[in-house]
């Protein structure tokens, strides 16, 4: 597996890393626990060593699956996790129905490290992500609490998600930022205009969530997929049947480099935002082995600057149908 940096913080990662938030979380029921240790196990196996995680995930039941997996690999691997919603015992299980608040005040920020840091059964968390901007708590507050974290060895880098450039300028003068985790790929190009930009200016690493479109980027979707009431998707404006039939284009778009490339229309995804730039790190998420298998693959996947041409043309005429989140969620992006 190639590794690659995190920007200018000397964070060394593999070029791909794992998600791990819907093997316990969002995409319908959780999965069996022990079948998803061996699962991040095997990821470990192949040379992945980046693994994302958080808090809210569960909530808590995502850490505490992805510590007891990692537990034998610790001097191997980095373990990413996030702090800032305000988790309350009524919390939703699907966990976007009935989104938690944000809090992101500096004494609650310690207090989920210290409980993340028990769960990941760690003594250092690797990074460590503001996982929403809060408007309520100023950014230098935040930035402050995580530096202090730091001082004290108990967190190595600090991360931000979703977060506006002015956001991310700022917090980055108090407590340099290792890297920004926000949705990218080729259906939610948003970071293109000023996000990457500045990530490259302030030497900032990328970390795309979602780079596969939350699934559908693998050609495995069409109109007629349903989702169960516990998946998410469920409630998102782009997984509604008129929007998969329109976004259908996508599709046809990465199956036709794909058959060019003998690769898949998921590692096509994969390999165009591994091009992108050298300091960015896709962590798809996956339950299944040969999905994992399938998404590593795509690191040895070659676009030449012809096909990455080829692919902008096309996608350039292609108008994304559908918002990526309800009205309450896309208001915590961007921030």
């Amino acid at each position: 597996m190639q590794k690659r940096k995190l920007g200018n913080s000397g964070l060394e990662v593999s070029a791909l890393g794992l998600g791990c938030m819907g093997m316990s979380f969002s995409y319908g029921p959780a999965k069996d626990k022990q079948e998803m240790i061996s699962l991040i196990r095997a990821a470990v196996e192949r040379g992945i060593t980046f693994f994302d995680t958080a808090e809210v995930y569960g909530p808590f039941t995502n850490e505490e699956l992805v510590g007891e997996a990692l537990a034998p690999f610790r001097k191997q691997v980095v373990i990413a996790t996030k702090f800032g919603f305000d988790l309350s015992p009524d919390l939703d299980p699907r966990g976007m129905k009935g989104l938690p608040g944000l809090n992101s005040r500096p004494e609650h920020i310690k207090q989920a490290a210290e409980a993340s840091l028990k769960r990941l059964k760690v003594d250092v968390i690797d990074l460590f992500y503001q996982h929403r901007v809060d408007l309520n708590v100023p950014i230098e507050d935040v930035a402050g609490a995580v530096k202090d974290l730091i001082q004290e060895g108990k967190v190595k880098h600090f991360g931000l998600s979703e977060a506006g450039v002015q956001t991310i300028r700022r917090a980055h003068r108090v407590q340099p930022v290792t890297a920004l985790q926000s949705e990218y790929s080729l259906w939610t190009r948003t970071p293109e205009k000023e996000v990457i930009p500045t990530l490259e200016e302030l030497g900032i690493g990328l970390v795309p969530y979602s780079p596969l479109g939350k699934g559908f980027l693998t050609g495995k979707m069409d109109e007629n997929s349903k989702f169960d009431s516990s998946d998410f998707r469920s409630t998102l404006p782009r997984f509604t049947p008129e929007a998969l039939k329109a976004n259908q284009a996508l599709i046809d778009l990465l199956g036709r480099v794909a058959e060019r490339k003998k690769a898949t229309p998921a590692q096509i995804a994969l390999a165009w935002l591994l091009a992108q730039k050298p300091w960015i790190v896709p962590i798809p998420g996956t339950t299944k082995l040969h999905r994992l298998e399938e998404n590593i693959g795509a690191v040895s996947v070659e676009l030449t600057p012809d096909d990455l041409r080829d692919i902008d043309v096309a996608a350039s005429k292609i108008t994304v149908q559908g918002a990526r989140y309800p009205e309450k969620l896309e208001q915590m992006t961007g921030r």
